[in-house]
């Protein structure tokens, strides 16, 4: 059986647009199903802000890899890319998170679920907002619409 998942899709380093849409393109390359895709949005550097901005953007997919499977195939389309490894939260040409698989909880040392601090980042939340506004996060027990609503106003 299949599952759904929401991936995080950003980058800062050459032609963003392009290494979304590619990243997109290398995803479905490895038999995920790309159901939505959030329009793309220009943020600025979180946790790093001495850096470029970022395009980021957020699809809904179906997958029949297990989380820990998800998590190595995002690692395999970000290396295949061309990212290196280099300071936390710097510029990157590709990122690729898993914000929701299913309504699962995981916290393990290397992945967890969903996506700790999505609930704090407008980059995530407003992509997420127009294509899963409805998705409730399992453990805060609110809609994105909700997290995004509440981001703003803080």
């Amino acid at each position: 059986m299949n599952s759904i998942v929401h991936i995080g899709i950003g980058s800062n380093m050459g032609d963003r647009q392009a290494n979304c849409r590619n990243a997109i393109g290398r995803l479905k390359d490895k038999g995920i199903v790309i159901k939505k895709a959030s329009s793309m949005y220009e943020t600025k550097p979180w946790g790093l802000e001495e850096q470029p901005d970022f395009i980021n953007m957020a699809v809904e997919a179906e997958t029949g890899l297990s989380p820990e499977e998800l998590l190595k195939t995002l690692k395999e389309v970000e290396k295949e890319m061309g990212r290196k490894e280099t300071v936390r939260w710097g510029p990157r040409i590709i990122d690729l998170d898993i914000l929701f698989y299913d309504d699962i909880v995981i916290n393990m040392e290397h992945l967890h679920i969903p996506h700790p601090l999505l609930h704090k980042r407008d980059f995530v939340l407003l992509p997420l907002s127009e294509i899963a506004p409805d998705k409730i996060h399992p453990v805060l027990k609110k809609n994105i619409r909700q997290l995004k609503e509440e981001l703003y106003s803080a």
